[in-house]
C-alpha cells in the first residue's frame, strides 16, 4: 500500500486513537503495527473476530485483559544454552505464565460467544510447578525472596543475627574511645559495605584499623576498628554464600523454563494479540461502528452508510455523518462547495475508512455500508513543495497525479484535493478534466474536490462521473457538512466576501466580471438550493405532524384497551354483586318458609318452597356462569342474527331468558318477565325451541295454578310478572308526611324505569316547602335520575317537579 498516501491522510494518527483502547504497551504497539491488507479472507476474519469481541464486552463487563508483561528480551536469552535470567526477567515470565492460565480460563467460559478466538486457547500455555516456584522466589521489586530455598533462609538469618552482633560490638567499643576523639553523636554506620565507627583524625593511631573514608572536611574519620575484623570478614564469607545460593536458585529457575521457550513465546503473542482484539473491539464500541460488507477488489460498487471522519471523532466535537453510494456506472465522484466546507475532511475520511477496514479496524460506519477491497490507494491532499528538487506547489501536485495516472486501476482508490489548481484556471481545468476522464474510463475509484467550473460540468450520462455537493447555509453563511449527490456545489466565494464586509463596489465589480454562463449556473444553483431547503422544511414538518398522529393513535388504542378493560371489571364486580344479592335472598327465603310452615298447610309450603328454591337457584347458577356465558355469548352473536321473532334467546348481561318480538334499528326486543327490553343484537344467544312451562301444583285445594283469579299476582303464584302495564308518568304526593316519601317516591321511580317512561312529574304542592325538599334532596343521589326541574307554566310551577329518567 502507498506509504505516502497512508500518511496524507493520517492513517498512523488514526491508529493511534485505536491504540489508546488497549491495555498494554504490546497490545498498543501491535495496534500501531497494523496496515491495510488486500486479502478479503484475512481482512474478514480479522474484522469478525473484532466484531465478537465487542458484542461479548457488551454483555460481560469482567471480559477483560489480564497483564501482558513485556517479557521479548526474557525470552530473547532464554533460548541461549546455559543462559542465567536475572530476577525481573523471571518475574516477567511468570507474570506471562499466570496470565496466560486466566486468558485461558475466561476464553474457555466464553467460548460459545468467542469461537473465532478459539485458537487462541490452544496458544495459551498453563505450567503451574512453574508459575508457582517463580511466584515463591521472586518478588514484584525484582528480588529474590527468603522462601526461594531453605538454604537461602538459613544463610539470610544468620547474616542478619551476625550484622546485629557487629553493630553491639562496636556501639560498645565506641563508648571506650576517649572522648577527645569521638565525634559528637557518634553512632555505627556503613562505608564500601563494611560497619564503621567515625573518630577524629588525631584519635586514628591510637583507634587502629581500616580507613573507609572521611568527612567532606577531612577531620572525621570512618575506621572500621581491629574488634571488628574478625566479625567482618564472618560477615563477608556468608554474603558469598548467599550470592552462591540466589545464583544457584536463578540458574535453576532459567534452566527449566528453557525447554518451555516455545510455548511461552506462543502465550506472549497470544496475549499481545488478545489485546490488539480487545483495543479494536473497544474503538468499535467507542465510535459505534459496524461491520461493512467487503466486496471483491474490482467491484464498481460503493456505499458507506453514516460514515464520520475517526479523528473528529476523536477531538470530541460535533460530527455530521455522510452518506455516499455509488452506483455500478458512477466511478468518479467530483466534489464541489465553498472553502471550509468540509471538502478535503471527505477526502480523509473515505481514504481513512478503507485503510481502517483493511487493516482490521472496524471503523466509525453505520450498518448496511459495502467497501470494495483497494489493492492501492493513491491521495494527492494538501500542499508538498520540495526545496531540495525545487518543486514548486504546482509542480509536486502534477508529479503526484502523474504517478497516480501511471500507476492506477481499476482496483485503486485515488483521492486529489483541489486538482486543477495552482496554475491558469482554463490549462488546469482543461488537465484536471482529461485525468478525471481517464481514471474513470479506468475504473478507478475517483474522488476529487475543486472549484473550477469546467469540471462541475463533466457528469453526465455515460460518463461515469458524478457531481457532489456539501451543502452551505447560505443565509448564515456557513457550512452544514451534509452531502448531496447529484449536482454540484457553489463556490459562495463573492457572499463570503460580502459576509466579511468588503466595500460594496468591490463585490458588485467582481460579480460584473463573472462569465454570463457561470453567473447563471450560480443562480440556477442558488435557486435550486432554496427550493430544496423549503422541501426539507416540508419533509420535516410532515414527519413531525405524522409523528404526532402516530402519538395520538397510540393512546386512543391504549384508552380503548383500557376502556374494555374497565367495561369487562364492571360486569365481573357487577356478576359478583348479584350473586351476593342472590345468597341474601336465598337466606331470606328460608327464614320466610319457615315462618310460612307454622301457619300454612305443611304439603302446600313444601311445593311452594320447592318452586321457590329452584327458581333463586337458577337465578344463582345464571349468575355464576355469567364470565364464562359472556365469551361464548359473544362468540356466538353471529348466530342471533338468524333468530326469528318468537323464539326463546339469553341476554348475556345477567343471563335473563326471554322470547324475541321483533328487530327494531338494528336491535332486539326481547319480552322477560312481563318486560320489553330493547338490547344490543350482540348480547343475545338463542336457546332454540320455546321452553314448556310447567304447571304448578294446585293450592291448598288442589286448585290448579292456571285457574288462580285473574286479579292474583304473579308473585302469589311464586312467579314475578314486573311492573303494572299502565305505569303512570306521575305521582302525587300531597298529603303525605315527610317521612312517607321516600317509600312512595321510590316505588314510582322503579315502575317508572321498568316501564321505559322517559320522564316522571311528581307531584307535591306549594305548602311550607318541606315537601319539596325532601324530594328534591331524595333526586339528588339518586342515580337513576338524568336531571329534574320545577314545573314550568302550565305544568304546575313551584307545585311540581318534572324529573328525566
Amino acid at each position: 500500500m502507498n506509504s505516502r498516501a497512508l500518511a496524507v491522510i493520517e492513517f498512523r494518527a488514526s491508529l493511534g486513537h485505536v491504540a489508546r483502547q488497549a491495555a498494554s504497551q504490546l497490545g498498543r504497539e501491535a495496534i500501531l503495527a497494523l496496515a491495510p491488507s488486500d486479502a478479503p479472507e484475512l481482512i474478514m476474519h480479522e474484522l469478525e473476530r473484532v466484531a465478537e469481541l465487542a458484542r461479548a464486552i457488551r454483555r460481560a463487563a469482567d471480559l477483560t485483559v489480564p497483564e501482558v508483561p513485556d517479557a521479548r528480551e526474557a525470552l530473547r536469552r532464554l533460548k541461549t544454552a546455559g543462559s542465567v535470567l536475572d530476577p525481573a526477567e523471571l518475574y516477567a515470565l511468570g507474570i506471562l505464565l499466570a496470565s496466560a492460565r486466566t486468558l485461558r480460563s475466561k476464553l474457555r467460559v466464553f467460548a460459545s460467544d468467542l469461537p473465532r478466538l478459539a485458537d487462541l486457547i490452544d496458544q495459551l500455555h498453563e505450567n503451574r510447578r512453574w508459575e508457582d516456584a517463580i511466584a515463591r522466589a521472586i518478588g514484584p521489586d525484582g528480588t529474590v525472596l527468603d522462601t526461594a530455598s531453605p538454604e537461602l533462609a538459613r544463610l539470610r538469618l544468620q547474616i542478619q543475627s551476625l550484622k546485629l552482633s557487629i553493630v553491639r560490638r562496636l556501639e560498645d567499643y565506641l563508648r571506650t574511645v576517649p572522648p577527645e576523639w569521638v565525634v559528637p553523636d557518634a553512632s555505627v554506620s556503613i562505608r564500601d559495605g563494611r560497619y564503621v565507627i567515625p573518630i577524629r583524625r588525631e584519635g586514628r593511631r591510637a583507634v587502629g584499623g581500616i580507613i573507609h573514608g572521611e568527612s567532606q572536611s577531612g577531620n572525621t574519620l570512618f575506621v572500621e576498628p581491629p574488634p571488628a575484623l574478625d566479625l567482618m570478614n564472618e560477615l563477608s564469607d556468608m554474603e558469598a554464600a548467599e550470592a552462591r545460593e540466589v545464583h544457584r536458585i536463578l540458574r535453576e529457575l532459567s534452566d527449566g523454563l528453557r525447554p518451555a521457550e516455545p510455548e511461552l513465546a506462543a502465550s506472549l503473542d497470544a496475549l499481545v494479540t488478545f489485546d490488539s482484539l480487545y483495543g479494536r473491539a473497544r474503538y468499535s464500541l467507542e465510535v459505534d461502528g459496524h461491520v461493512p460488507t467487503l466486496l471483491p477488489a474490482g467491484t464498481p460498487s460503493y456505499t458507506v452508510v453514516a460514515g464520520r471522519h475517526p479523528l473528529l471523532l476523536a477531538g470530541g466535537g460535533r460530527v455530521v455523518p455522510f452518506d455516499l453510494r455509488l452506483e455500478p456506472d458512477e466511478r468518479a465522484v467530483v466534489v464541489s462547495g465553498p472553502n471550509t466546507g468540509g471538502k478535503s475532511v471527505l477526502l480523509k475520511a473515505i481514504g481513512l475508512i478503507s485503510a481502517l477496514t483493511q487493516s482490521g479496524v472496524v471503523p466509525p460506519l453505520g450498518p448496511g455500508s459495502q467497501l470494495p477491497i483497494f489493492t492501492e490507494i493513491f491521495a494527492d491532499i494538501g500542499d508538498e513543495q520540495s526545496v531540495a528538487r525545487s518543486l514548486s506547489t504546482f509542480s509536486a501536485h502534477l508529479s503526484n497525479l502523474k504517478e497516480i495516472v501511471e500507476r492506477a486501476g481499476p482496483t485503486s482508490l485515488v483521492l486529489v484535493d483541489e486538482i486543477g489548481t495552482g496554475t491558469d484556471p482554463a490549462e488546469g481545468g482543461a488537465l484536471a478534466a482529461a485525468i478525471i476522464v481517464e481514471l474513470a474510463r479506468r475504473g478507478s475509484m475517483t474522488v476529487v474536490t475543486s472549484h473550477l467550473g469546467a469540471l462541475k460540468r463533466l457528469a453526465g450520462p455515460g460518463t461515469r462521473i458524478v457531481n457532489v455537493s456539501l451543502q452551505f447555509d447560505p443565509d448564515r453563511i456557513e457550512p452544514t457538512y451534509v452531502l448531496l449527490k447529484g449536482r454540484p456545489g457553489r463556490s459562495y466565494g463573492l457572499a463570503i466576501a460580502r459576509r466579511l464586509g468588503f466595500p460594496a463596489q468591490v463585490v458588485a465589480e467582481a460579480e460584473a466580471h463573472r462569465p454570463v454562463g457561470e453567473a447563471e449556473v450560480e443562480e440556477l444553483l442558488g435557486a435550486l438550493e432554496r427550493k430544496e431547503k423549503e422541501a426539507a422544511q416540508l419533509l420535516d414538518s410532515l414527519a413531525a405532524q405524522r409523528e404526532k398522529l402516530d402519538r395520538l393513535e397510540h393512546e386512543l388504542n391504549a384508552r380503548e384497551t383500557e376502556v374494555q378493560r374497565r367495561e369487562t371489571a364492571l360486569k365481573q364486580e357487577g356478576r359478583r354483586q348479584a350473586r351476593g344479592f342472590l345468597l341474601a335472598a336465598r337466606v331470606e327465603l328460608e327464614a320466610a318458609i319457615a315462618e310460612v310452615r307454622q301457619a300454612v298447610h305443611a304439603s302446600d309450603v313444601e311445593e311452594m318452597a320447592r318452586r321457590a328454591r329452584r327458581r333463586l337457584e337458577d337465578a344463582i347458577q345464571a349468575q355464576a356462569a355469567g364470565a364464562s356465558e359472556e365469551s361464548g355469548a359473544r362468540s356466538g352473536m353471529g348466530s342471533a342474527a338468524f333468530v326469528r321473532p318468537g323464539e326463546r334467546v339469553r341476554i348475556a348481561a345477567g343471563g335473563a331468558k326471554g322470547t324475541m318480538v321483533e328487530y327494531r334499528d338494528g336491535r332486539a326486543v326481547v319480552e322477560t318477565a312481563g318486560i320489553r327490553v330493547d338490547v344490543p343484537v350482540s348480547e343475545l344467544a338463542p336457546l332454540g325451541e320455546p321452553e314448556a312451562l310447567p304447571h304448578a301444583r294446585g293450592r291448598r285445594g288442589g286448585t290448579p295454578a292456571a285457574a288462580a283469579p285473574a286479579g292474583e299476582s304473579e308473585r302469589a303464584r311464586g312467579g314475578w310478572s314486573g311492573p303494572p302495564a299502565s305505569a303512570s308518568p306521575e305521582v302525587d304526593l300531597r298529603g303525605l308526611r315527610v317521612d312517607d316519601v321516600e317509600q312512595v317516591l321510590a316505588r314510582a321511580i322503579d315502575d317508572a324505569v321498568l316501564a321505559d317512561l322517559p320522564s316522571l312529574r311528581i307531584i307535591h304542592g306549594m305548602g311550607t316547602g318541606a315537601l319539596r325538599e325532601r324530594v328534591r334532596e331524595l333526586l339528588g343521589v339518586e342515580s337513576r335520575i338524568r336531571s329534574f326541574r320545577p314545573g314550568r307554566h302550565g305544568e304546575g310551577g313551584a307545585g311540581v317537579t318534572v324529573v328525566e329518567l
